[in-house]
């Protein structure tokens, strides 16, 4: 079935709306989503002269149209949870968490080195949530560092690292919408404005150091440090794992990652590589799990490490360990199809930018604003951005307006960020939740106090920043506003815990 936008106003948020207040109050992910996704159905079918049963057959057509859009992804998920079953049953993880273990001995160890691999891993953002969860979920949980503090901290080195990474699928995806204007350079030119990204960064750093958690990450943190979270190891796991198998695997996986990302995208037939691993990096990923997988069957099978036999089983049950999540993934993205293809969400969010008559000095304050909300509402900061940029430099293209456009895009670039770094049905959050196997309504609740808290202080730094047209007054400000706020919060938190 084709599907045509229409303009349906103010009434084109309640859909997303509608998902995230009814998982956020009723805790439960999947009917929440299902139900947001069939009103925003019976919007557009009541707009075009549809009937209820148009809508929920509406409802199933854009689910599979998104299931064949992002075909690549899942495969890439399904791969690469087959790997993780694989590397846990071998005894891999066991071997890197014992390993591991004598060498990070703290919580601040474990959290500074769990940052320390989200920054390094900034090809892709899903790659890194699902990746660094993995890697680190054992040690974390043998320190008791709650998983919703896994999740978080992977969660913000995932999208706020890549979109300032100049190599990475963000950046290409950003230089495309601004080829006109300079492309890459416009790119690195936003850098010092992305607040957002900046500021989080330096949270988790600051966190990871001082341990001054607050609101109900605090919480998270004293339950676990109450109770061992460290999972048993299965009578069922190899008694043969090393650290290699562990290790080897995944290291195969992101080299081949990011090969076959260049690959796919005609590297090797000349392109150059920060364009070519944006053309089609899910087929990328997909080449670098089925390489991982190939490496721990050549590792496990010769050593007897496990059975061919085990080994297929292995990769059915770990193929069905992401069948949950991936199932909120297809919702979320469907919900986002109606939103953006059908009734116009973006659109009417977005109409607030071109319609302004604020003074330009407080254009990328409204336009954080704004794309935080789009993007919020959506889960999708692709979308956002995709949006707004076109209507940003059209805006900055009058006279007077020009010294605008950098800040303004960074403004549009962070409030993207933000919005899909805290949004229920982001795919960033929802992955982020997954690597870390956490409940994903509690890595929602746990993470929002903190994203906001950045948001708010970014805020007041793109009020300086569109003032001054520089970014180097603003950065230091809000990371001194940012240290003040996190040690009072913690401050008033350990009072009334006392």
């Amino acid at each position: 079935m084709e599907f045509t936008l229409v303009q349906t106003g103010v009434v084109s948020l309640l859909p997303p709306l509608l998902a995230i207040v009814l998982a956020l109050v009723t805790k439960e992910v999947y009917s929440s989503l299902f139900i947001g996704i069939f009103s925003g159905m019976l919007i557009y079918a009541f707009a075009t002269g549809g009937s209820i049963i148009s809508s929920a057959a509406m409802t199933f057509d854009m689910m599979s149209s998104k299931i064949a859009d992002n075909a690549y992804m899942i495969i890439f998920l399904a791969l690469l949870w087959a790997v993780v079953r694989l590397v846990s049953k071998s005894g891999g993880s066991e071997a890197y968490g014992q390993w591991a273990g004598k060498r990070l001995k703290t919580k601040r160890s474990a959290t500074l080195a769990t940052s320390l691999l989200g920054l390094l891993v900034f090809i892709d953002d899903g790659f890194n949530s699902l990746t660094v969860g993995t890697v680190m979920r054992p040690i974390t949980d043998k320190l008791h560092i709650s998983r919703e503090k896994l999740a978080y901290i992977v969660d913000a080195t995932a999208a706020p690292v890549c979109i300032i990474a100049p190599v990475s699928s963000w950046a290409v995806a950003v230089a495309s919408e601004v080829s006109e204007k300079g492309g890459f350079n416009i790119f690195l030119s936003t850098i010092p404005y992305n607040l957002y990204a900046i500021l989080t960064i330096a949270m988790v750093l600051f966190i990871g150091l001082t341990g001054k958690d607050f609101g109900p990450m605090k919480a998270a943190e004293e339950k676990a440090a109450a109770e061992s979270l460290t999972e048993k190891a299965s009578e069922e796991n190899s008694k043969q794992g090393a650290i290699i198998d562990l290790v080897l695997p995944l290291f195969v996986l992101i080299v081949s990652a990011i090969l076959g990302m260049a690959y796919v995208g005609g590297f090797f037939k000349g392109r150059p590589f920060s364009e070519a691993i944006g053309e089609n990096p899910t087929a990328g990923l997909a080449l670098g799990a089925f390489a991982g997988l190939l490496t721990a069957f050549i590792l496990y099978i010769p050593r007897k490490v496990m059975t061919a036999r085990g080994f297929i089983s292995d990769i059915v049950h770990g193929i069905g360990d992401i069948v949950p999540p991936m199932l909120i993934l297809i919702l979320s993205w469907s919900l986002g199809g109606v939103c953006r293809q059908l009734i116009g969400t973006g659109v009417f969010i977005s109409s607030f930018v071109s319609s302004t008559s604020l003074p330009l000095g407080f254009l990328p304050f409204l336009i954080f604003i704004i794309s935080a909300l789009m993007s919020f509402s959506m889960g999708t900061s692709w979308g956002t951005f995709g949006m707004l940029i076109p209507i940003i430099t059209m805006i900055c293209s009058a006279d007077g307006a020009g010294a605008y456009l950098i800040p303004s895009l960074g403004a549009t670039l962070a409030g993207s960020v933000y919005g899909d770094h805290c949004s229920p049905i982001s795919d960033t959050t929802i992955l982020s939740s997954t690597g870390a196997q956490c409940q994903h309504i509690r890595h929602v609740e746990t993470q929002l106090p903190y994203a906001t808290l950045v948001a708010v202080i970014c805020g007041i730094g793109f009020l300086i920043s569109g003032l001054t047209i520089s970014p180097w007054l603003s950065i230091p400000v809000c990371l001194i506003l940012l240290a003040a706020a996190i040690l009072i919060l913690n401050k008033i938190n350990f009072r009334k815990a006392a």
